[in-house]
């Protein structure tokens, strides 16, 4: 067929499916009038102020300390009180009304506990009901009455509409409204009201959340935090190099399995494993049983709040050695089927002198202690013997088959990218590879060569093709997906190469060290950060690039705010296992319609101890960028698709409407 043919023929089809397109948008706009309504409101929306967005990183299970920062919006929520009743209610009163927002459902509890009688404590109710309905007035003044009527308990709408826009308080309706308060407090509904009011504020503080990277690993109730993200209103995520582990591993990657074990026994959450997702480590405990006794390098990490018995953390010390003995063995076929990922130098198991007890690396020999090598063949090192097979296999039936495990993935997936471009800024856990000089660092792949933005687009295309193909589990997608974990390319690793083996066995700290990409200390560089965005299409003078991945040493004088604020890092250190090193408890970040704010957060203790205390963890507030002029809806992503929305409409109105 003549090119020209082809042209005309694919127009005329695509012609045919706007029309039918057209026909069906037609069925809900069926007249003139909606779709003129519509209109208008799209295009008054695109005036309003753009809603906060709040961006957290790095929370590697941490529930707690993130559900805390989740209800009081990094302390936005109390600012709105502030803002509102500063001079009206007490210090104390302002920290009561924050916490009743944060923890309703406990606060109360609390506060009914303060009155002698019940005239007191419906007083109470009633002066508290109404600092709710006026908080929410404040709180959801840029939003559309539809915006708010969804976001309000759903039992309460039409009662909390009333009171919400209520009209000629002091003649006709005043004693209306007092009558409405009166009956919920008689029916006994003031708690279930109160505490509506209180997730209502939450939702309308924060528009929209962006996780950067790693919510699992390291701390205690990572499914914990996704089941509250599955359940949250608006949000996206960045994988982290973390997730990415635990993606691999449901995607059919037996090395990234292998190496979420490790680490949970090495942080002792093997409780995530087994008792949270129901995935059976009998095989594993009896392999490691047989073949393993105490190792001082493998004993689990101490948590602060948990004690083992000797026995407890026995049993986990050989599971240690078990698995990470299986890992090592099932690294070397990837890297040998894949000699593009040039790991040649991580075959570590056929370095070794057997005999001597010492490894050759980069040149040089080193003994090696806490050797737990009663597993592998000389001969053949990466040999997996038929046991440690079978495990293997049965681990990974197990994983592909966790119904909680698969509804956790699946919204990992779903909501999840390597990067994203929101409201002219990057978002992106790790790194862009680059080289010393700043050229983006090209890597072959298939006998084709990506750079930049197209090297992270390829490793999402496999992510994604791994996933989508969990029964294959060791093609070029199911491996590039444990590249993302360890390679020097990756742009959630961003290091020469992770040296676990070295840690577990080698006494030189010289060994241990990992080199960073140059992105790493080029990100302190305005001019690279600008280089950046225009690699991902963003405008150099308007955007920012928001980094995790990496904890902000705080502690020794870090500034989180790169780049003359081109790069913000908000990674302080979520894991308790990083706060020694930070001096914090982590970052999080404010964008709201008048500029950003980087929020820093002290240690988290407890919600008890909130409760109590009526006191936040927030230390210091840093302005980041400040806008010229308020920003609106139009300005951003959202924006962008309403005004798609409004053009379809005007279409509909000349197809149907017009002629």
């Amino acid at each position: 067929m003549p090119l020209c043919s082809a042209y005309d023929k694919g127009k005329k089809g695509m012609r045919l499916l706007d029309k039918k397109f057209l026909d069906l948008l037609a069925q809900r706009y069926d007249s003139e009038e909606k779709v003129v309504t519509e209109i208008i409101n799209l295009e008054a929306i695109l005036n309003l102020p753009k809603g906060t967005e709040h961006f957290v990183s790095d929370l590697h299970g941490e529930y707690q300390a993130f559900q805390h920062v989740l209800r009081n919006g990094s302390g936005k929520v109390k600012e709105k009180i502030r803002g509102l009743f500063n001079d009206r209610l007490a210090e104390e009163e302002i920290n009561e009304m924050a916490t009743l927002v944060y923890y309703p459902e406990e606060k109360l509890q609390l506060m009914k506990n303060n009155f002698d009688n019940k005239q007191e404590l419906n007083e109470w109710y009633t002066e508290t009901i109404k600092h709710l309905i006026e908080l929410i007035a404040y709180a959801s003044s840029k939003y559309t009455r539809s915006k708010v009527r969804k976001a309000l308990p759903q039992q309460f709408v039409y009662i909390i509409e009333e009171l919400l826009y209520k009209t000629d308080e002091f003649t006709n309706k005043k004693r209306y409204y007092t009558k409405i308060i009166q009956e919920i407090i008689s029916l006994a509904q003031a708690d279930k009201l109160i505490t509506g009011l209180a997730y209502t504020t939450q939702q309308l503080v924060v528009d929209h959340l962006h996780v950067v990277g790693d919510i699992y690993d390291r701390g205690p109730e990572p499914d914990k935090i996704m089941d509250t993200l599955i359940n949250y209103h608006s949000v996206d995520i960045q994988w982290g190099n973390h997730d990415v582990l635990w993606l691999g591993a449901f995607a059919g990657s037996e090395v990234c399995l292998a190496n979420i074990i490790r680490i949970c026994a090495r942080y002792d959450n093997l409780d995530i494993i087994e008792d949270v997702y129901g995935i059976n480590l009998r095989p594993l405990l009896n392999l490691a049983e047989k073949y393993y006794d105490d190792n001082p390098a493998f004993r689990p990490k101490r948590q602060s709040d948990k004690r083992l018995s000797e026995s407890e953390q026995l049993q986990i010390t050989k599971i240690h050695q078990a698995i990470a003995m299986i890992q090592f063995k099932l690294e070397m076929p990837i890297i040998k089927r894949r000699p593009y990922f040039n790991m040649s130098e991580r075959l570590l198991l056929e370095k070794i002198d057997y005999d001597q007890n010492e490894i050759t690396i980069h040149g040089h020999t080193y003994p090696l202690e806490n050797t737990c090598f009663a597993t592998v063949n000389p001969e053949q090192p990466d040999q997996l013997l038929e046991e440690e097979k079978q495990v293997m296999d049965r681990l990974l039936f197990s994983v592909q088959h966790s119904e909680k495990l698969a509804r956790h993935m699946n919204f990992l997936m779903k909501k999840g990218n390597l990067y994203l471009k929101y409201n002219g800024n990057l978002l992106i856990h790790g790194c862009i590879p680059v080289d010393q000089k700043g050229n983006m660092e090209n890597m072959r792949i298939e006998n084709q060569t990506y750079a930049g933005r197209e090297l992270l687009d390829i490793f999402e295309h496999y992510l994604r093709e791994a996933f989508a193909h969990p029964e294959v589990t060791d093609d070029l997608a199911t491996d590039m997906v444990w590249y993302l974990w360890t390679g020097e390319y990756s742009s959630l690793f961003g290091k020469r190469e992770m040296t676990t083996f070295e840690r577990y066995f080698i006494q030189d700290k010289a060994t241990h060290k990992e080199r960073k990409n140059p992105y790493y200390y080029l990100r302190e560089n305005e001019e690279m950060c600008r280089k950046i965005l225009v690699e991902f299409g963003l405008n150099p003078e308007q955007g920012h690039i928001i980094n995790g991945h990496t904890p902000v040493k705080e502690i020794d004088g870090e500034n989180p705010i790169k780049a003359n604020g081109k790069m913000i890092v908000i990674d302080g250190g979520f894991s308790k296992a990083y706060q020694s090193t930070t001096g914090i408890a982590g970052y999080t970040l404010l964008y709201n319609s008048y500029g950003m704010q980087l929020v820093a957060h002290k240690h988290f203790h407890s919600k008890e101890a909130v409760l109590q205390d009526g006191t936040d963890v927030l230390s210091v507030r840093r302005l980041v960028d400040k806008e010229v002029e308020r920003k609106k809806v139009l300005e951003t992503n959202t924006g962008e698709e309403l005004l798609q929305e409004i053009s379809i409409l005007k279409s509909l109105m000349e197809y149907r409407y017009m002629n």
